[in-house]
């Protein structure tokens, strides 16, 4: 074997990586273009984020994996299929974390057929197990866009009215074997108000530009895996509410954490929610279904569960806890973009993390809040923007008994 093959396939990527620094004329090392390029997206997310509009809080997305021959191709490391159920894997934690009281279930189509791992969702664990199951899957065959969508149309047109109804597409394929006329489809689709987001692994394939530009989805062709990273990372931030989403009343149920309660006889006695019961969440997997005291009670009904939020299986009633709907509170009233301006010899510290802007030599931009006039460093307004959701500036300020931001 020559020696240039001799080495593993993901040593390759780490070629000629000085070539992605550039000296400047003080003799100091920039940062690499990748890492630049990756702010100057993630700035322009943020530009993009508009408040004061109606968006698809709960929501319930299909991602359809493509796993034809063409996803052995090894131009990402260390496949393409192993490299997508890696990247799905970190979009699954971002994804509940920014949303959850949101289902998600996993499609594969493969060898012109349609297969569904895992039905809809929010248990996260149960679909890391299923993103796995994929990642150990063998490549062949051609996809079938139609069948996949079919199949996810089934399972998608019962929703209610006021849920946002999505699809996320990775394919990787150029070619798509279907049955019959795939604008038929398509046209279904819109009817049912189902968004489809492709993500294209290869090149541009008219069809899915065709079927995302006619039902309000995006459409993106990566071009490395940073890049592939952000397409799917873009997906996250719910999508404005199309004109077939209903404006409804959802009712909700906040079931107890089966502690103790003082009912006034001098000891605490125990809450009729902590009584032993069968938890109904694990009826499907007999070696975890267990009888306990532990977990959450349907207010409606009485079933038991391990984890919120979920779907009640008896009443069909959605129980959260009042921290999940606070974190869905962020997309509608988002933090508005900082100004980002030139740093000046009056700009000390940041505000936020107290970091000298003098010693960091290499921060030439800082970013002020248009409100209380605060100044922050590039990380802190990341982190503001998409952790946080709120300027500790203004917080400060609110804080204040009798003051304004005004005064």
């Amino acid at each position: 074997m020559d020696e240039e093959e001799s080495g593993y396939r993901w040593q390759s990527g780490y070629e000629k990586t000085w070539e992605a620094l550039k000296e400047t004329q003080e003799g100091a090392l920039e940062t690499s273009s990748i890492e630049l390029a990756a702010k100057a997206s993630r700035r322009q997310a943020l530009l993009r984020k508009v408040g004061n509009v109606r968006l698809g809080i709960m929501r319930h997305m299909y991602i359809v994996i493509d796993a034809s021959d063409c996803m052995s191709e090894q131009e990402l490391k260390p496949t393409r299929l192993r490299c997508t159920t890696k990247l799905l894997e970190r979009f699954v934690d971002e994804y509940f974390d920014q949303n959850p009281i949101s289902q998600l279930g996993i499609i594969v189509t493969k060898d012109k057929k349609a297969q569904k791992i895992i039905d809809l969702g929010s248990n996260q664990k149960k679909i890391l197990d299923a993103i796995q199951k994929v990642h150990d899957l063998q490549c062949f065959g051609e996809p079938s866009l139609q069948n996949s969508i079919e199949l996810v149309l089934d399972q998608l047109k019962g929703m209610p009215q006021h849920t946002s109804k999505e699809i996320l597409i990775v394919f990787g394929s150029l070619t798509s074997c279907d049955p019959a006329e795939i604008s038929e489809t398509v046209q279904k689709l819109k009817k049912n108000g189902i968004r489809v987001s492709v993500i294209g692994l290869a090149a541009e394939v008219r069809i899915c530009k065709y079927i995302s530009r006619e039902t309000n989805g995006d459409y993106g062709v990566i071009i490395d895996e940073h890049h592939f990273e952000q397409l799917i990372m873009t997906q996250i931030e719910p999508p404005i509410a199309g004109t077939t989403t209903e404006s409804t009343l959802v009712k909700m149920g906040f079931p107890g954490s089966g502690k103790k309660i003082d009912i006034g006889l001098g000891e605490a006695q125990p809450d009729p929610s902590s009584m032993l019961a069968m938890c109904l969440c694990h009826l499907d997997d007999p070696f975890h279904c267990k009888i306990s005291m532990s977990g959450y009670t349907c207010p409606q009904c009485g079933a038991r569960y391990c984890d919120l939020p979920v779907e009640c299986r008896i009443c069909r009633l959605t129980l959260v806890s009042a921290p999940h709907l606070a974190r869905s509170y962020h997309h509608l009233f988002p933090l508005p973009s900082f100004m980002e301006r030139e740093k000046n010899d009056y700009d000390s510290s940041c505000n936020s993390c107290l970091k000298s802007f003098k010693a960091a030599e290499e921060e030439k931009y800082v970013y002020v809040c248009s409100k209380c006039d605060s100044i922050f460093c590039y990380d802190c307004d990341m982190f503001l923007h998409d952790t946080l959701h709120t300027c500790p500036g203004c917080a400060k300020y609110r804080e204040c008994s009798g003051q304004t931001m005004e005064d």
